[in-house]
Parts: C-alpha cells; sequence; structure tokens
C-alpha cells in the first residue's frame, strides 16, 4: 500500500502552514486539494500559500492552469493520482491538504464525472430558481452540496445530471480505523491514507476567517478580482468562487463597497460550516468502520 497523508479542514482552519510543518518533519512533498489554486492569477482570493510560506518544499497543483481552463475533480484525480506514485518514488511521502473535499472524494472513492447531458432534464433544471437546485443537491448528496457555491447555477446544474444519472456518490469498499482511511483508488493505485483533520472551534474560526479577509482587502483583493475579470469575463468569474462573485458584483455596479466585507464574511462562514460538515460525516466514517472492525487500531 502506498502511503499518503491527507490534511483537512475549513476555509481558515490553518491546512497550508500544517502541510509544510508535517513535511518538513516527515519528509514530504505537498499536492493541494484546492479547486482554485490551480488558477495562475488567482492568489489573494484563494490565499495562495507564498514560496517563503513553502519553505522549501515542493508543491503540486498549484498555477497549472489560465482561469479560462476548466479544471475538474477527475482532472484532480488523475493528476494527484500520478503524483502520488512519483512523490513515493523518490521516497517522499505525499501530503494531501486542503478544502476542496469533493477532490479527496474523487481520488480516494472515485466519483462518476461522465454523466452524459439529458437535454429534457437540463432544460426543466435551467428553468428552476438557483435556491431550488441547491436545496435538491443539499437533499440529494450533502457531500456534493458542501463543496458547490449554492449561486454557482452551472455546477448546480451539472451536479444534479450526475445525480440523476448514477446517484449520490456512496463509500466504495472503504475500510476504515481510528487514524486512518484505507481505501482503492480508481487510479492504479491502492492507498493508506492516514487523515488529519484540522478543525477550530467556531468562534475561533469566525475570527480567523475575519481576520484573513481583512487582510485580503489590504493586499489588493478589489484588483485582483478587477483583473480576473477583465481576462475571463463576468460568466466565468461566478464560477471562481464567493469572493471573485461578490466582488464582481461590485465591479458592475449591482452591490456597494462598504457591502462587500460583511457579505463575504457571512458567505465564507456559511461555506465553512459546510465543510465542518463534511468532516463531521468523515468522523462518522471512520467511527462507524472502527466499530465494524475492532481489531483495528
Amino acid at each position: 500500500m502506498t502511503k499518503i497523508l491527507c490534511i483537512a479542514g475549513p476555509t481558515a482552519s490553518g491546512k497550508s502552514s500544517r502541510a509544510v510543518t508535517e513535511a518538513l518533519a516527515r519528509g514530504g512533498e505537498v499536492i493541494s486539494v484546492d479547486s482554485r489554486q490551480v488558477y495562475r492569477g488567482l492568489d489573494i482570493g484563494t490565499e495562495k500559500i507564498t514560496p517563503e510560506e513553502m519553505r522549501g518544499i515542493p508543491h503540486h497543483l498549484i498555477d497549472i492552469r489560465d482561469a479560462n481552463d476548466p479544471y475538474s475533480a477527475g482532472d484532480f484525480a488523475a493528476d494527484a493520482a500520478r503524483l502520488i506514485e512519483e512523490i513515493t518514488a523518490r521516497g517522499k511521502l505525499p501530503i494531501l491538504a486542503g478544502g476542496t473535499h469533493f477532490y479527496f472524494d474523487a481520488l480516494l472513492k472515485g466519483l462518476p464525472e461522465g454523466a452524459d447531458p439529458d437535454t429534457a432534464l437540463r432544460a426543466e433544471l435551467e428553468a428552476l430558481p438557483t435556491e431550488e437546485l441547491f436545496a435538491r443537491v443539499r437533499t440529494s448528496d450533502p457531500r456534493r452540496a458542501a463543496e458547490l457555491d449554492p449561486q454557482n447555477r452551472r455546477r448546480l446544474v451539472r451536479a444534479l445530471e450526475i445525480i440523476a444519472a448514477h446517484g449520490s456518490v456512496p463509500p466504495r469498499n472503504v475500510k476504515v480505523r481510528l487514524s486512518q482511511q484505507l481505501c482503492k483508488s480508481d487510479f492504479h493505485v491502492p492507498l493508506d491514507a492516514e487523515w488529519l483533520v484540522i478543525d477550530p472551534p467556531r468562534e475561533e474560526l469566525r475570527g480567523r476567517i475575519d481576520t484573513r479577509l481583512a487582510s485580503a482587502f489590504e493586499r489588493g483583493l478589489v484588483e485582483e478580482v478587477r483583473h480576473v475579470r477583465g481576462q475571463v469575463g463576468d460568466e466565468r468569474l461566478n464560477e471562481l468562487g464567493l469572493e471573485y462573485r461578490i466582488i464582481g458584483e461590485y465591479l458592475r455596479g449591482e452591490r456597494t463597497e462598504a457591502s462587500l466585507l460583511p457579505t463575504l464574511s457571512a458567505k465564507l462562514w456559511q461555506y465553512a460550516r459546510r465543510q465542518k460538515a463534511w468532516l463531521r460525516k468523515l468522523q462518522d466514517e471512520v467511527i462507524a468502520a472502527t466499530a465494524s472492525h475492532p481489531g483495528r487500531s
């Protein structure tokens, strides 16, 4: 079995710095599990780790695509599986760290991303309000909903198409022990994955989110969004996450500058709560599987 370390947690919980600490202590390289840090130019809005913060540790799957070039969970799973093999061959520990939990599932359990579009179903879904689309995803597949922006209609529609074709994403022959999760990847590599979950108390996490936001605005977040908008246009901007969508609305004159910080604070906290729900499900899987295999420790 190929050993990997998976570091998961909600936004602003300190995953990147912990990954570097673990890599220095255990001889590792970091694979980013972040659906937006793959894009060049999305630096402040995604809190992308800097070269100085990397402290000489190789980091992978950061700045590998232009913002107009979509990157899917399937792309991540294939890239991560290849990198795991390469890093292991160098005698290093692959450390997967990030907050896109949907990507962890894609690698470790596999996802049915190949659903063919159903024209009639798509027309039906396109006619629904965005709130109803998100409610349907959340009801049908809470794990998938935790990784979606509730305002991103394109991804919500696509998620419902996949759910209609394949159902939700159940664990696939996964055996778990208290500190580790054993699973077989669809990409040829049997994995022995140790989980390190960072889950700060609610008030601490809320404060970290607000501090990070204030710093991002001071470092030029609005100008970064303005630049990205000029490159990709408004439709694609809306798909790049909360910060880019909300500030895009301000740049189009649809909201006031004074509303940006409180709106983003509230939205990011909602997102963090959905991420924490995914972590609770992960921990429930560990407890349930440990009870089923009492000989594991």
